[in-house]
């Protein structure tokens, strides 16, 4: 008597076994018939070849370390996925395939096409739960449209809540499967962290026992180790964000740790779940402004837009916190959330180049490289989206270094050039390279003054600032007023 028919679990964003729906799912379907599961993942060379050497790395241990969790037995398939999963479906026999939710542009035309191959073999898709606690499109206004701001849809979705985290399946019967094998993902050149669901969850206990508490303070401190550093694994799925929302629920009922604290994390989550929201109902803001804020002429183009953009890329603009998060993606694969918001806002209002090409060169470098988040929060820096910072709002890169590394500790990290510069000093060399000559003291600014010997030619190899921030601003703003007219 033939053995009944495996279903089939396909893992995209979802590289995990807890709190993961479609699992239970699958699960319970191929108990319910006395068969296994078969946890597939194909490697899309659509997505492989635009996800750039970092998250093609990370994804490749994360998918090493998923297949350890399965006892060796996930399944990858390497082809377009229109033809892999109907194939792998007639190869075992499936009725069914389980698989969360996609809510990005090209993942929702996947599905939809994927579904409709298997529906004429008479297999059914069966989509259970997302990447979200709440799923795109589910929170609306009382009048039933899409949220434009960004308070609104956090009360609402507040408000709406979400399910406790689903039960890890005990003892899931996996499937065996040929497999065309783990990716070859080339070394990065970047540091990047443990992938995997037990790395992620590692990270997050650590944080929840010391560092949430101090969140609200730090999380805005690039040379503090003040955030969570969950945006890779929420990325990849490595956790589900409704399973932090339940620990920060109970680790406030216990007192471990406080409600402001608890709050502003979050309200983190909101904003990635704000942002996927309106990519659901715009989807053409991956790459378009969803308004237009500025002339067609206040952008540079040509060569110029190209010789800006290169400085900017390598961390060359002069301007240190700039380079130093320039240089920090460049290291890591990650640059920390307040910098993103500085380089972006300096290329778009200080360089005036298009979002569009900044957004590009971070997708390309991130290992947390998603598109909502990364082209809804670049719009966001450029004044163009739903909710967005006025176009007025310019962040000035030397002011926004002092305040946020008031020891100049983060840019000394990423920019060798100036670690012989202390303290504050360093957001501002050009007052210090040869401020000495002939021992006059009044080029040096604050106790630095004391020890002149220190700064006179304190930055040697360091660019001189590309632009001047105070003239490129009130360029910007001229460039705004015309918008309006």
């Amino acid at each position: 008597m033939p053995s009944p028919a495996p279903t089939v679990l396909w893992f995209r964003r979802d590289l995990r076994l807890a709190d993961n729906p479609a699992l239970g799912e699958a699960v319970g379907e191929a108990r319910a018939e006395g068969s296994d599961v078969v946890g597939l993942y194909v490697l899309d060379p659509v997505l492989w070849a635009s996800a750039g050497p970092v998250r093609q790395a990370y994804l490749a241990r994360s998918l090493r370390a998923l297949h350890t969790a399965t006892g060796g037995r996930l399944v990858v398939r390497h082809g377009d996925p229109r033809a892999v999963v109907p194939a792998v479906c007639a190869e075992v026999g499936a009725r069914s395939v389980h698989a969360a939710a996609s809510y990005e542009p090209y993942g929702r035309r996947r599905d939809d096409e994927v579904e409709e191959a298997l529906a004429a073999t008479g297999v059914r898709l069966r989509r259970t739960g997302s990447p979200y606690a709440v799923a795109p499109g589910r929170v609306r206004t009382q009048g039933g449209t899409p949220f434009q701001v960004f308070t609104p849809f956090r009360t609402a979705w507040l408000e709406h809540g979400w399910r406790a985290p689903a039960p890890l399946p005990d003892d899931v019967a996996w499937a065996a499967l040929a497999s065309d094998g783990l990716p070859d993902a080339p070394e990065p050149g970047a540091r990047l962290p443990e992938a995997g669901e037990a790395a992620a969850l590692d990270r997050w206990h650590a944080f929840l026992a010391d560092g949430l508490a101090d969140y609200p303070t730090d999380r805005d401190r690039p040379d503090l180790a003040g955030t969570s550093y969950l945006s890779p694994a929420l990325k990849w799925g490595e956790v589900h964000p409704r399973t932090l929302l339940a620990d920060l629920a109970s680790a406030v009922r216990s007192g471990a740790v406080p409600g402001e604290a608890a709050a502003t994390y979050r309200s983190e989550l909101a904003w990635r779940e704000f942002h996927a929201d309106v990519l659901f109902h715009h989807p053409g803001a991956a790459k378009r402004s969803l308004r237009t804020v500025v002339p067609e002429d206040a952008w540079v183009t040509g060569a110029a837009e190209d010789a800006l953009l290169d400085v900017w890329r390598e961390g060359r603009t002069g301007y240190p916190v700039v380079d130093a998060g320039m240089r920090q993606l460049l290291g890591t694969g990650w640059m920390h959330n307040r910098v993103r918001m500085i380089v972006a806002s300096f290329l778009v209002k200080d360089l005036h180049v298009r979002w569009q090409r900044g957004a590009e060169h971070f997708m390309a470098h991130l290992v947390d490289g998603d598109v909502s988040q990364n082209q809804l929060n670049w719009q966001w820096v450029a004044g163009t989206g739903r909710d967005a910072a006025p176009y007025f709002r310019i962040f000035n890169p030397v002011t926004q270094g002092q305040k946020f590394d008031p020891d100049g500790a983060y840019v000394r990290e990423w920019v060798p050039e100036l670690r012989g510069i202390a303290g504050k000093a360093v957001h501002e060399p050009w007052k210090l390279a040869g401020a000495a000559p002939g021992y006059p003291e009044r080029g040096i600014a604050g106790k630095a003054v004391h020890e002149p010997w220190k700064l006179a030619g304190a930055a040697p190899g360091y660019p001189e600032r590309v632009v001047d921030h105070a003239v490129e601003r009130k360029v910007s703003l001229e460039d705004f007023e015309r918008g309006r007219g």
